[in-house]
């Protein structure tokens, strides 16, 4: 480093307070080639990619016009801009936008030499993406879509056009929408099918970007001539055609700077490639790798706790997070008993708190968040909704249970028994509601269909069972009712043959029943239940103006970022929602990379906490017993290493107790001896799959003079090197990666 070097970094240590690291300054002072910056949580990424842009214009005299910065999206960019704006207030700025916005730009370009018109069928417009889809769909199934298979079904197209997947192999693609593959097939057709303009969506806009950069040679030229830098945030969120615009945009000078961490890669459904950042010498040979691995966020509990979890992990850059920060307080763990008792708890921890805004409650699923709102509104604090999604309260099953009870009160409305009589198991036809709209008699829908309509005597026997039921709920507190609707009127079975025929997930219809129920409990009357939804979904909105207020924040693992908070509650932790079940069933078959974005996604919610982190699980959940996630049980082996699992006890360890030398030996006199075992300290690494003589076969964690640690399929054990040597209890184990 010379002299100008030193004075740039001092002037604005002086200026500005900001000190950078080693590897900081390396990664700031490296300006020609690409390079990797592998940016661990809190490592000050952001300080060093608006330092290196300051240092290209101060010091290398680069023009700000020909650097470009590529961010994961607009609010990124923005926040970039204006950090560049705070630390070098006199320079001019330079292009910050999105991946998105640079494609649109090419393809502008691009058609406007070709002198073809398009529309951009994104937003409200008369035809829009989602009207299209719906149309099309309508059309398939002879049925309406519902919110949760439109978002399906708009991921499944976003995830194959980012992938670069062929038209043949698109029904290989999972979705839970049927027949995804053919919509797709005609919502294509649909666009291309205007004589006089294509019709596109955002999507479009990335792979037409690629196409026009690889097959029109002046055009690919002139923005290669445009840039003489190119930066990249957040990169193990980008995309393969992402990747490859950006592979065309610097194939001549390859001055690429890319800032990225495997380990918080979590959008591999919406088509992330974090495989391109492992391979990126493949892709750029003379590329320098750098890791950012000093962390000034966390506390150092917090820290160490969250560097070994996602050592679980195997397909990642070895990496080794460290902290200077002083010790707070030892990651917490809490176990409840029911999962009702979660809101409540979560209650009363934060109610204690002097600033609300100090913490953050992060859950997988946003149907978590709906307790939450619940309990925190009766408590009278005050939250912010990050990224809110309201598809709960306008979900199709909170509108039927609503018209099962407007329809309790007055049995005469036509209107809202057309909304629901495909919900019963009644069998009746368009024709049948037809007929209910030409009667003006003001009698029930129901002695109209009896008395009027021709039914065969098994339909007149359900509907006359179903005017009783209607009759008691008008009496019955909400929670009844609903229990009511879901039992006695045969909700649930309708429910059950829906899931089967359109692929829904049973699980979650259920899950939204029980939470209304849930709701009910605290209202005393069926149109006190109305209100109490309609305005819990008037909070829910509403929490945006909350955002810079004294707030408790909620928000789920994506959404939170690149956030952080003195206090982070991680909740609902449950194997089958964090890992889903489907993490699960792909590891089974072998196919682990949907696992390991799991743990890469709790690994971002334990890294959002500077001083205080505490975990959440249950063990009952509706009366049924769950199982706590299986990262729960990791991270409470990190922080409570002697603590007895029921592995220990199958081994001879009972909790509460030590075992003596001599019942040790005792126990393992009965496996053979390994006359291969491992004797030599220094044979022994991290990484390094071992077979201990009791435990099994397991892979080596941490090793440091006195302790090593080996993580086996159900459990972690931290052992004496020196007795694992004497006593030959390892042996070298050649085997796969290996994966719980």
């Amino acid at each position: 480093m010379n002299s100008r070097d030193s004075y740039f970094f001092d002037r604005k240590s002086a200026e500005l307070g900001v000190v950078l690291n080693k590897v900081q300054k390396q990664a700031v002072l490296h300006t020609k080639g690409p390079l990797l910056l592998l940016a661990s949580p809190g490592s000050g990424k952001t300080t060093t990619i608006i330092m290196r842009i300051g240092y290209l214009i101060e010091i290398q005299k680069a023009d700000p016009s020909r650097i470009k910065a590529v961010t994961f999206s607009k609010a990124s960019a923005h926040d970039m801009k204006e950090r560049f704006q705070q630390f070098f207030p006199d320079l001019p700025s330079v292009h910050f936008s999105t991946i998105h916005s640079l494609a649109f730009q090419v393809v502008r370009e691009y058609f406007h030499r070709q002198g073809i018109r398009y529309e951009l069928i994104e937003g409200q417009g008369e035809r829009n993406k989602k009207q299209i889809l719906r149309k099309i769909y309508q059309s398939v199934h002879e049925e309406t879509i519902t919110e949760d298979q439109l978002e399906a079904l708009t991921t499944y197209i976003s995830y194959i056009k980012n992938r670069l997947i062929p038209e043949k192999k698109w029904p290989a693609i999972e979705c839970d929408v049927p027949k995804a593959a053919d919509i797709l097939k005609q919502y294509e057709d649909f666009k291309k099918s205007r004589s006089d303009q294509l019709l596109l969506d955002y999507d479009d806009m990335l792979t037409l970007a690629n196409d026009a950069l690889k097959t029109d040679e002046t055009l690919r030229r002139k923005y290669q001539q445009k840039f003489d830098y190119v930066l990249t945030d957040e990169s193990q969120d980008t995309s393969l055609v992402q990747h490859a615009i950006i592979e065309q945009l610097v194939e001549e000078h390859k001055n690429l700077f890319v800032v990225a961490d495997d380990d918080q890669s979590i959008y591999m459904w919406r088509a992330a490639e974090p495989q391109y950042l492992l391979d990126f010498q493949k892709v750029y040979p003379e590329a320098k790798i750098l890791k950012l691995e000093q962390n000034y966020r966390s506390s150092r509990e917090i820290v160490d706790v969250s560097n070994r979890f996602i050592k679980r992990n195997k397909n990642r850059y070895k990496k080794q997070m460290f902290t200077n920060n002083p010790s707070r307080e030892q990651v917490e763990l809490t176990t409840l008993g029911d999962y009702h008792e979660q809101p409540r708890y979560l209650v009363d921890q934060i109610s204690l708190l002097e600033n609300f805004r100090d913490a953050a409650i992060l859950y997988r699923n946003h149907s978590s968040s709906i307790p939450l709102i619940d309990a925190f509104a009766r408590a009278g604090i005050p939250f912010y909704m990050k990224d809110p999604d309201n598809r709960f309260f306008s979900h199709w099953i909170v509108k039927d249970v609503l018209n099962f009870m407007r329809l309790a009160f007055d049995a005469r409305r036509t209107d809202i028994f057309e909304r629901v009589y495909g919900k019963f198991n009644w069998y009746l036809s368009k024709n049948h509601i037809e007929q209910l709209h030409r009667m003006r008699n003001g009698e029930s829908v129901f002695d109209n269909l009896i008395r009027y309509t021709r039914l065969k005597d098994f339909q007149k026997v359900k509907i006359q069972k179903g005017k009783e039921i209607f009759r008691e709920m008008k009496g019955m507190d909400p929670g009844m009712a609903i229990r009511s609707i879901r039992n006695e009127l045969g909700y649930e079975d309708v429910l059950k043959d829906m899931s089967k025929r359109l692929g829904f997930n049973k699980e979650n219809l259920f899950d939204m029943l029980n939470t209304l129920e849930d709701i009910a409990k605290s209202v005393d009357s069926v149109a006190g239940f109305g209100k109490r939804i309609k305005h819990l979904d008037a909070l829910m909105a509403s929490s945006k103006f909350n955002k810079d207020e004294d707030a408790v924040t909620f928000s789920t693992f994506h959404s939170a970022k690149g956030l952080e908070f003195p206090r982070v509650y991680m909740i609902d932790l449950m194997d089958g929602v964090i890992p889903a079940q489907s993490d699960l069933e792909s590891a089974k078959d072998g196919v682990y990379e949907p696992l390991e974005e799991a743990v890469r996604l709790f690994y971002v919610g334990m890294t959002r906490a500077e001083q205080h982190l505490e975990l959440v699980t249950y063990q009952r959940k509706y009366g049924k017993k769950g199982r706590p996630s299986r990262f729960y049980h990791d991270v409470e082996r990190i922080v409570h290493p002697a603590k007895v699992t029921k592995e220990d006890e199958k081994t001879g360890k009972r909790e509460g107790t030590t075992i003596t030398t001599s019942q040790t030996r005792t126990k393992k006199s009965r496996i053979p001896y390994d006359p291969n075992a491992i004797k030599e300290r220094d044979a022994l690494q991290e990484g390094m799959m071992v077979k201990h003589r009791v435990f099994g076969r397991g892979e080596i964690v941490s090793c440091s003079e006195e302790i090593i640690e080996i993580r086996f399929p159900k459990f972690s054990k931290q052992l004496s090197v020196e007795k694992c040597l004497e006593m030959g209890l390892l042996g070298a184990c050649h085997h796969p990666n290996f994966v719980e």
